[in-house]
This record gives C-alpha cells, structure tokens and sequence, in this order.
C-alpha cells in the first residue's frame, strides 16, 4: 500500500446482475484498496469481474452490497448529481473505445471536462495545450477524431482524463483496440504520468503488455481477489 494515503477503497463489495431468472454474481466480498501514486492492473479471465470492479471505482454503477470510498467519501451516500460531480472533478477515465465527440477537435475533446467545470477559455486552452505537447499531440491540436489515428485518439483521451488533476485515473482495456508498437507508446506514456507527475493509475486489463507495466498486479477469480503482488517499476 502506497504510504501516501488510500484513493480508492472497496469493502465486501458485490454485485449481481439479474440475467433472465438468473442472478449472475460480477463481484462477491471484494475488498482492495488503492494507494495514492500507485500503478495498478487488474487481471483476471473473461468474466472475472475486472469492468465491473472498474465501474465501481468510478461510480459508474452502484454495488449490490459493501461500501465504496473515493478520498475517504463512501460514495453510497451520494445522490445521482454529487455522483456525477465527484466522476468530473475526482476521476480520469481512459475507455478502450476511446469516446472521444467526433464533431470536436483533439483540444475541445480534452478540455471538455474543463467547460463543465466552468475554467475560462484562455486557462483551460493554456493547460490542455501543455497537456497535449506533453502526450506528443502537438500540432495536432485542431484536428477531428477522424483524422487521427487509433493512437493518436487514445493519446487524446489519455490528456482529457488527467486535465482536470483527477484523484484516479480509471482505464479499461485502454490497449485493446491498438497495434503493438502503439500499445508500447501509450504505456511508456502513462508510466511517466505516474512516476513524473503522480498519477494514480488503475487498469482493467487481459493484456500482457499492461501487466508488464504495472507496479502492482490485482488478479480476480469469480468475483474475488485471487493474488495481490507489488513489483518492481518498469525502467
């Protein structure tokens, strides 16, 4: 546990989705907590639990049982519209579709959370340009998602979850719908985020590669935590 304090804390958390007549249990008793600063994969087989597990970190959904922290904050006792604030203001999310605005540039896509929350023009251009650089977009600033590349969009994504100084950056697949080399890119890219600027990362992930990344593996089972490893930071 990253000495730091705790970010996210689940406690005998379950979850079960009504399929038909049959109750499909996602999650059943889990307990994990995530440090500030940490670099964190969770990994297991299809139907594990991984997304779900993701979800509820990012108070995307509401579990079945057991309580949720974000900072602290049990999120159980939050109602839909300090939900959606919390999501905008406390938490990145980086999706393996990317879910970028295709009528909005690279820049309007990663300053979006920042128009909601009402940051002026000039500050938020300022800081998304920066960003942008940062994640090797610039000059790419004015372009549509259609004239980018898979990479590329998913480095735009990358910028629009950590403009807003999140708590947590959630990230789901995030190498799924990428080559190899891109995936490569866009990992050394988030591992400097993580060792040069302090974001806190957490992956959903079957990929090797991801694994390979991450300084902790949180490996799921039927819904339970099955292995819980620290390791070493990639060089």
């Amino acid at each position: 546990m990253n000495e730091n304090g705790t970010i996210v804390e689940l406690e005998g958390v379950t979850k079960v989705y009504r399929q038909g007549t049959v109750d499909v249990h996602a999650l059943r008793g889990l307990d994990l907590r995530i440090g500030r600063g940490e670099f964190v994969a969770i990994c297991g087989p299809s139907g594990s639990g991984k997304t779900t597990a993701l979800n509820l970190m990012g108070a995307l959904d509401r579990p079945t049982s057991g309580t949720i922290r974000l900072e602290g904050r049990d999120l159980g006792g939050l109602s839909r519209r300090e939900l959606a604030r919390l999501r905008r203001d406390r938490i990145g999310f980086v999706f393996q579709a990317y879910n970028l605005i295709p009528v909005l540039s690279a820049l309007e896509n990663a300053e979006s959370v920042l128009v909601l929350k009402g940051v002026p023009s000039a500050e938020r251009h300022a800081k998304v340009q920066a960003i942008l650089a940062a994640v090797g977009l610039e000059g790419l600033e004015h372009r549509r998602p259609n004239q980018m590349s898979g990479g590329q969009q998913q480095r735009v994504a990358i910028a629009r979850a950590i403009a807003s100084d999140p708590a947590v950056v959630l990230a789901d697949e995030p190498t799924a719908n990428v080559d190899s080399e891109t995936a490569e890119r866009l990992l050394d890219l988030m591992t400097r985020l993580n060792r040069d600027q302090g974001v806190t990362f957490v992956f959903s992930t079957h990929d090797p590669r991801v694994m390979g990344y991450a300084r902790r593996l949180v490996t799921l089972v039927d819904g339970r935590v099955a292995s819980d490893a620290s390791k070493e930071a990639v060089a």
